[in-house]
C-alpha cells in the first residue's frame, strides 16, 4: 500500500456547511491536522464535522463545535482521525458563525 502524505483540503468556510474533504475511492486517510485561522478583525466562530460513510452534519458529529477564534489569530487541532471510502465516503465539513472569516486545512496522509 502507498502512503501518501499532503494538505488533503483548504476551503474558506461559509455560514453554511463546506465540503474541505471526502476521502477518495478505495482509499483511507488519516487527518494529522485541521489548522483553522480568522482572517478577520473580529471573534469568529468554527465548527467541523466529521462524517462517517451516511452521517450529516449535526452536533453528533461535530469535532469541533462553535469554537470561538480571536481576531486574527490560527488555532491547530492535532487529531489522528481515520477515515475511509469503501464505497461511500467519509468527509469533514467546516462552518464559520461569520461569512467568509474562517480558512481551513487538513494535513494527513492518503493510502491506497
Amino acid at each position: 500500500m502507498a502512503t501518501t502524505y499532503s494538505i488533503l483540503g483548504q476551503t474558506q468556510a461559509a455560514t453554511s456547511a463546506t465540503l474541505l474533504y471526502t476521502v477518495p475511492s478505495s482509499t483511507q486517510a488519516v487527518i494529522s491536522s485541521i489548522v483553522l485561522c480568522n482572517t478577520t478583525t473580529s471573534a469568529a466562530t468554527a465548527t467541523v464535522y466529521c462524517n462517517k460513510a451516511g452521517t450529516t452534519n449535526t452536533a453528533a458529529t461535530a469535532i469541533v463545535y462553535q469554537q470561538t477564534i480571536p481576531a486574527l489569530t490560527t488555532q491547530t487541532y492535532t487529531l489522528g482521525i481515520t477515515m475511509t471510502n469503501g464505497g461511500t465516503a467519509d468527509t469533514l465539513y467546516v462552518q464559520s458563525g461569520t461569512a467568509s472569516a474562517i480558512t481551513a486545512t487538513a494535513f494527513g496522509s492518503q493510502i491506497q
